[in-house]
């Protein structure tokens, strides 16, 4: 019983502790952070529903446009059958440079929501769908430099 005790004690001590270092830290970016074209590419796989389950994957041209709208085009294969699609939505940054995107796929009409977190000074950005039923990350990277014509 004491032993039950202390693994109980010692767990929420952990789990306070992780809660605290967890705490968001401001590192000064916002919306406007997020600004330009990036490369994307997305791999994984699509649990359910089992009518569409299988492989997944992607590559697309994103932009941001800085006040948060997100656009872009590419290839989606599911399950081998490639698709052209094309993307619209929107997105939030937060102070610690986290943040989430949600766009629609055209012309599938379905909707997906992604969380990032900058990398690399803002150069790159690690990416999870955050769908049920779907285990799908990549990683985007600028296509050109901040301030280029082609931004």
């Amino acid at each position: 019983m004491k032993n039950t005790l202390i693994k109980t004690l010692a767990v929420a001590a952990f789990a306070c502790g992780l809660a605290k270092a967890a705490t968001p830290v401001n590192k000064g970016c916002s919306v406007t952070s997020l600004k330009g074209s990036f490369a994307y590419k997305g791999t994984g796989t699509i649990v359910t529903p089992p009518v569409v389950a299988g492989p997944i994957a992607n590559v697309m041209a994103l932009t941001f446009d800085g006040i948060g709208a997100v656009s872009g085009s590419g290839v989606l294969s599911q399950n081998g059958n490639i698709i052209p699609v094309t993307v619209a939505g929107s997105y939030v940054m937060n102070a610690d440079c986290t943040g989430t995107y949600s766009i629609q796929y055209a012309p599938l009409g379905i909707t997906s929501t992604f969380t990032f977190v900058m990398d690399n000074s803002g150069s790159d950005m690690m990416i999870i769908c955050m769908d049920s039923g779907v285990v799908l990350d990549g990683i985007a990277r600028r296509q050109f430099p901040v301030g280029d014509w082609r931004q």
